[in-house]
C-alpha cells in the first residue's frame, strides 16, 4: 500500500463546464446545501494526505483554502485541458510525494473509504490504481511517483486514460462514481438523493410538478 501521508491529493476543479450551459462553472451550482464542487473536498477532510492541492479556474468561485487546500490557478484550462494535471502533479513532485491522487470536483459522491481502498491496492512503486463502476475505469485514480514524468508530459486534451486502463481497478458502487456534466445529470442526482434543491429550485422537474 501507499500511505495517505505520502500522497498528495490533487482536486481538478478547472473544467470549462461546456455541456452545462452558460453558468460560469457548474461546480458553483448548489447540491445538498453546498456547492457541487465542494463535496469531494469535505468528504476527504479526514484523510491525512501529505498535502491537498486544488487546481481551479477563474470561473470557479469556491474557496478551498478553509478545507486545507493549496489553490493553484489555471487561467487557460480550455486551451490546454491537460495543464491542470501537469500543475497538480508538478506540485506533488516538488513536495516529495510518493504518489498523487487525482480526483474530479464534479464527482460529489466519492467517499473516504473508497480512497483508502485505492491506497491499499497500490502494491508497487510504479502502481496505477483507478476506480471502476464494474464497466470502465475512471477517476479518482492514484499514480505512484514513477509516473510523474509521464503525467507532466501530457498536453492538449490528452489525459491519463491509457495509464488508467493499464492499471489496477478497484470496483465500487456506480452511484459513488457519478460525475455531473449536464444540468439534467445534476437534476437526476438531486432526485436520487432527495436533495432539497429538487423541490425548491425553479426549473427542476419536481419543483414544476403540480400539487394534488
Amino acid at each position: 500500500m501507499i500511505a495517505a501521508e505520502d500522497t498528495v491529493l490533487v482536486l481538478l476543479a478547472a473544467g470549462k463546464s461546456a455541456r452545462f450551459g452558460d453558468v460560469g462553472s457548474k461546480l458553483n451550482e448548489p447540491f445538498l446545501t453546498r456547492p457541487l464542487g465542494l463535496h469531494v473536498a469535505v468528504a476527504l477532510e479526514a484523510v491525512p494526505f501529505k498535502q491537498r492541492v486544488a487546481v481551479t479556474s477563474p470561473r470557479c468561485t469556491i474557496d478551498y483554502t478553509p478545507h486545507g487546500f493549496t489553490v493553484i490557478g489555471n487561467d487557460d484550462p480550455v486551451g490546454d485541458m491537460a495543464s491542470s494535471v501537469r500543475l497538480g502533479v508538478a506540485c506533488a513532485e516538488a513536495l516529495g510525494a510518493k504518489a498523487v491522487l487525482l480526483a474530479l470536483a464534479d464527482m460529489p459522491r466519492v467517499t473516504a473509504s473508497h480512497i483508502y481502498r485505492l491506497l491499499d491496492a497500490a502494491d508497487s512503486a510504479d502502481a496505477v490504481v483507478a476506480s471502476s463502476d464494474g464497466v470502465s475505469p475512471k477517476p479518482p485514480a492514484l499514480f505512484a511517483r514513477a509516473h510523474f514524468d509521464t503525467l507532466c508530459a501530457l498536453s492538449g486534451d490528452q489525459g491519463a486514460r491509457d495509464l488508467i486502463r493499464a492499471g489496477r481497478h478497484v470496483v465500487t458502487n456506480a452511484a459513488e462514481l457519478i460525475d455531473v456534466d449536464t444540468p439534467e445529470e445534476l437534476e437526476q442526482l438531486r432526485e436520487l438523493v432527495h436533495a432539497p434543491e429538487a423541490l425548491t429550485l425553479p426549473g427542476t422537474r419536481r419543483h414544476e410538478r403540480p400539487t394534488v
